[in-house]
Formats: C-alpha cells, sequence, structure tokens
C-alpha cells in the first residue's frame, strides 16, 4: 500500500507533541521539517533524526516529492502558508484556524475545489468526548430538535506567552489578536454536534484594562481591543448558539468544553466533570435524568479507569488526558493506542487523546482521496463566523451576516473506518 511523504512547519510545544505520532504512523514513510529558531531546530534533528530546514520555502523546494505539509506556524501565518502549499500541489493539514481573513479562506476553498487536494484544519475539539457524545446522541435524535447551545474557550493570555517565542520581542504584537480569530474550537463543539452552519451573529466586546500593553489601539497588529469577547450566532435550523472567547479570565481547567446543548426533547449540561442527560417529553410522561460522566471523562492507560468524577476535583488538568469511553479506539492503527499508552505515563496525552485521531484521519484522506471528518467547508464556517462575530463587536454588536459556504462537491466523499488504508 502507498504511503505519504510530510514536511512540518514550526516546532513549537504544540508541534512536538505531534512528532512521534508522525513519525510513526503506518501511513507516513519520511518526515521532513523546517523551523526559524536554531536551537529548536536543532533539538528536533538530533532527538528524532528528521532532515531539517530553516525556511518554508526552502523544504519546497529541496524536497520537491512532499506529498503534504502539516502547517504549526503562528495563528496568523495559518492561511497564506496553507495558499502556498496547496498552489505547490501539497495537501495541507494546519493547526487551527484556518485563516484570519475571508479572502484567506475563500481562497483556500477555492484551490482544494480545483485542485481535489486535501485540507485538514486540525480542530482538537471536534473530537473532544462532550462534542462527540452530544453529536452521536443527536444524531440518535436524542435531543429532538436544537432550540439553544453553550460552548467556549477559556484561556487566560498570560497562560499563552509561551506560544509567541518564536516573534521574539514583537510577541505582544500577536499575542493580541482579536480572541474571537481563535474561536474553532468552541464552534466545532457546538456546531458538529447539532450538524447546522451559523447563519449571523451579534457579538459584543470587554475592553481590556489590565495595562501590560497587550489590547488596545496600536498595541497589536490588529488594533484589536478586546481580551474577552461574546457572541449570540443564530444557527440554520433557528436556534441560537452563545460562544465564548476569553484571554483574561481566572480560569484553569477544562478550557475548551459544551456547558450545555438543549433540544426541544433533550438536554447536555457539563460542568467541569459532571455531565448530565435530561429528557423531558410531557406528552409521552417522560422526565428522566442521567449523569452520563464516566462515558465522557476521560481515563488514561496508567490507571485505566474514570479520572476525578469524585477525586481531584472539577479543574484539575487530568480532565484533557487520555481517552474517553465515547471515543473509537478500534479504529485507530494499534501503533498510535501505544504511542497514547506511552505519553500518558509522562501526563503528554494532551486535549482528550485527540491528536492520533487528527494524524490518522489526516492520512487516510490523502492516501484515500476522499475528505477528512473536518471538512474544509466545515472548517470555513468555524472559523469565518469568528471573523464575523469580531468584526460586530468593533460595530457595537450589529448583527452581521455570516456566508454560507456550502458541503462540498456531491461527489467527494468522507472517509470511513471500515479499512484501513495502509498496512500497520
Amino acid at each position: 500500500m502507498k504511503k505519504m511523504t510530510i514536511g512540518i512547519v514550526g516546532f513549537g510545544e504544540f508541534s512536538q507533541s505531534y512528532v512521534d505520532i508522525w513519525l510513526e504512523h503506518p501511513g507516513i514513510e519520511k518526515v521532513y521539517g523546517c523551523e526559524m529558531i536554531e536551537e529548536r531546530r536543532k533539538h528536533i534533528e538530533d532527538v528524532y533524526g528528521i532532515e531539517m530546514f530553516e525556511t518554508y520555502d526552502e523544504m519546497l523546494e529541496k524536497v520537491p516529492n512532499l506529498d503534504a505539509v502539516a502547517i504549526f506556524s503562528q495563528r496568523h501565518q495559518h492561511g497564506p502558508m496553507v495558499i502556498q502549499g496547496l498552489k505547490a500541489g501539497k495537501h495541507m493539514f494546519s493547526a487551527v484556524p484556518m485563516g484570519i481573513t475571508q479572502e484567506e479562506v475563500e481562497e483556500i476553498l477555492k484551490l482544494v475545489e480545483e485542485k481535489r487536494l486535501t485540507y485538514m484544519m486540525a480542530e482538537t475539539c471536534y473530537y473532544f468526548p462532550c462534542s462527540v457524545w452530544c453529536r452521536e446522541n443527536y444524531k440518535k435524535g436524542r435531543f429532538g430538535k436544537f432550540v439553544y447551545g453553550e460552548s467556549q474557550y477559556y484561556h487566560d493570555i498570560e497562560d499563552m506567552f509561551g506560544t509567541f517565542a518564536a516573534q521574539g520581542d514583537s510577541w505582544k504584537r500577536v499575542a493580541g489578536i482579536p480572541p474571537m480569530y481563535y474561536a474553532t474550537h468552541s464552534m466545532s463543539m457546538l456546531f458538529s454536534a447539532i450538524g447546522e452552519h451559523p447563519v449571523d451573529v451579534t457579538c459584543f466586546g470587554y475592553t481590556d484594562t489590565y495595562g501590560d500593553d497587550i489590547y488596545g489601539k496600536g498595541k497589536n497588529d490588529w488594533d484589536n481591543p478586546f481580551s474577552n469577547e461574546t457572541a449570540i450566532i443564530r444557527m440554520s435550523g433557528g436556534g441560537i448558539a452563545r460562544i465564548n472567547e476569553f484571554r483574561r479570565i481566572g480560569n484553569v481547567r477544562p478550557t475548551s468544553y459544551i456547558t450545555g446543548l438543549y433540544g426541544d426533547l433533550g438536554t447536555y449540561e457539563g460542568s467541569g466533570n459532571q455531565h448530565l442527560f435530561s429528557r423531558n417529553v410531557a406528552r409521552n410522561h417522560e422526565f428522566t435524568s442521567e449523569d452520563v460522566s464516566d462515558e465522557i471523562n476521560t481515563f488514561n492507560f496508567v490507571n485505566n479507569k474514570a479520572n476525578i468524577k469524585d477525586g481531584e476535583g472539577r479543574t484539575d488538568y487530568f480532565y484533557m488526558e487520555g481517552f474517553s469511553k465515547i471515543h473509537n479506539l478500534d479504529r485507530l492503527p494499534k501503533c498510535m493506542l501505544d504511542i497514547a499508552e506511552r505519553k500518558n505515563k509522562d501526563d503528554l496525552m494532551g486535549h482528550n487523546g485527540s491528536h492520533v485521531f487528527l494524524v490518522d484521519d489526516f492520512v487516510r484522506s490523502v492516501l484515500t482521496g476522499k475528505l477528512p471528518p473536518i471538512t474544509p467547508w466545515m472548517a470555513a464556517h468555524y472559523t469565518v463566523a469568528g471573523i464575523i462575530a469580531h468584526e460586530s463587536a468593533l460595530q457595537g454588536g450589529k448583527t452581521l451576516p455570516i456566508p454560507y459556504y456550502g458541503e462540498g462537491p456531491a461527489d467527494w466523499e468522507i472517509i470511513d473506518y471500515s479499512t484501513k488504508p495502509y498496512e500497520e
């Protein structure tokens, strides 16, 4: 069976948590990399034996046989780098967001359709247990029709300073990026669960007063004054979504989660590590409530049991570690589970085990020519809804329309898990 080659752009903390997954996936033959910081570049060469380059351009020029590229650069750089790779005929994987302008997103969609290349946004929260549980149970009809939902990403900016290291002394210029430009975590969890797209939005921003010169006119590349933004979005089925993107908040874990998904028949509510599902169908005299925490809370391979529901507290960092009972582990190559077990022993299996699912779905998509489950059009809706929301906030909460990009060509199938397009 065919294997693929891939080049990795950027080796910050997030990217480095993927390296052994790329190297050991049975569908990947060779991994290359590029990194502008010399110390990181040498570390990757020495520890992993990956052939490294200083720049993206150099890697594309010197490794013309690359099948795919994975972008892990600063968030505002993703769009242009994805476009460059698609124009060079490469399948593209990128960290979130897809881009930070409508023009970038629309150019990516255009190139994907024209060239029939894979683009996959690496949205970890699509694979988060609360998202998977709500998605599966919504499809079963247990919620009825979507009425209202809430999701959020709470991550204080001071806890993110290390992610801007590549910017040197100018890091504050990019740290102040509008929160809604990074709203795909929140959008993906809720939107994918109900299978709807956003129609219009009104958004309000909290004007930051902290005084560290990250937010405010002239203080960042977007003249963005807001550290926190709240969007109210009307969905295509008529229901309402509330999305919070907060960067100045005294909160720890979990950072990304669905607070509630309310249908006209059933409701999911999540708080830390307690997850409840209730049904109130008066016409059938059905009034039930069940604790589904054991289906959703993550566990690790070390103790092989659900974490902290009755133990260390609702905000424990282990909420982000390992897999959940709702995850389909049978679809993964065994070596991916071996990696997960190894990482869990060092508490490194963050983002609820999503990294191995993301890599495997991308590899399947490239090798089969089918779409990943996070299609480019889904990624576009998750991304552009946030871009429009920030514009609404700048206009004092004016309601603005969100473009609909469709679902992609009807003849382009999404991957399935009945077979593996690679040898284990």
